[in-house]
């Protein structure tokens, strides 16, 4: 092993960068060249590829989105594009790759793997629902980002006694929902995994009002339904004013937190301690507060399951 890449792939993370930093100076640690390639597998396929050395990963570890661009690639997915990837890998003399991303950018990891080529994946994605890690990169810093904005949104909920029902992203996973329902109280948590009763969040909110509440906050997963939708229900049922918000690619942006960095680091690290053994389809994944590697098969052959603890614990403390 004397040349390693890497590249982020799919939807951008805070804490991507923290990523990229650990890979490039871990890996000059040991002696390799590293390679840093943009735009993801469309970048592999077209070559578009960077020497890093360690000033181009200064003063980066601070900041959100991904200084190696990030791109979905249709072409990668046909056998053709990926054999544009392996050739353009062999031609620029590298003996490895680090990827960065989501589920689909570890398929695309695993396929470079059965052409024969090594290939590590690093979990990055807010919606923390890659199986087999207990966190993924960015996913604390998307919860903080929502909790700072239900946090403002409840100023206004309580000046003016309103519903807020407020969308965060989760289109497969409620994990972001989960977290940030319990951290903030709010008396409803709408989420993929868990069914829910229309009845049942009227219901709440009118014990909430027997006893004083003025103002309520339910949190909505995008992959339940619309928030507008299920507020414009949530109002004609209880007749009280609702308003609406929809957090977006907000939740995407930002600074990493504390905890997102030192994971970032871990694990980027982890993947060139992968490569340098000369392993391949491999995750890194966080267990128990250890960092590890573990197969792609085992992880795919797993389902993301959120804590289901939390959930019930949010609905009583919410009581």
């Amino acid at each position: 092993m004397k040349r390693i890449a890497v590249l982020t792939s799919g939807g951008d993370a805070p804490g991507m960068n923290a990523a990229i930093r650990a890979v490039v100076r871990k890996g000059h640690h040991h002696g390799l060249d590293v390679i840093g390639v943009r735009r993801g597998y469309t970048g592999l396929i077209q070559g578009d590829f960077v020497t890093m050395d360690l000033g181009s990963v200064g003063d980066i570890i601070h900041r959100g989105g991904t200084v190696l661009y990030s791109a979905r690639s249709e072409e990668f997915k046909t056998p053709e594009g990926r054999e544009k990837a392996v050739a353009n890998l062999k031609e620029y003399g590298i003996d490895g790759l680090v990827v960065i991303g989501g589920d689909g950018s570890f398929r695309g990891a695993q396929l470079l793997s059965d052409h024969g080529f090594k290939a590590v994946g690093v979990p990055g994605t807010i919606d923390n629902d890659i199986p087999g890690t207990d966190f993924t990169i960015g996913f604390d810093t998307a919860v903080n980002t929502v909790i700072e904005n239900i946090d403002r949104i409840r100023d206004t909920a309580t000046s003016h006694e309103r519903t807020y029902i407020v969308e965060v992203m989760g289109r497969d996973a409620g994990d972001i929902a989960l977290w940030a329902g319990l951290a903030d109280g709010a008396e409803s948590i709408l989420i993929p995994e868990a069914s829910y009763e229309l009845d049942d969040i009227v219901d709440r909110l009118a014990r909430g009002s027997r006893r004083g509440k003025k103002h309520s906050i339910i949190i909505v997963a995008e992959g339940v339904g619309s928030g507008v939708e299920i507020g414009r229900q949530i109002k004609e049922k209880t007749g009280s004013e609702t308003r609406v918000t929809v957090l977006g690619h907000i939740q995407r942006g930002g600074s990493p937190t504390a905890f997102d960095r030192v994971l970032a680091s871990r694990m980027g690290a982890k993947a060139v301690d992968i490569l340098l053994e000369e392993k391949s389809d491999q995750m890194v994944a966080i267990r128990n507060n250890e960092i590890t590697g573990i197969d792609f098969d085992q992880a795919f052959s797993m389902k993301h399951q959120p804590d289901m603890s939390i959930y019930d614990l949010a609905g009583i403390l919410a009581i």
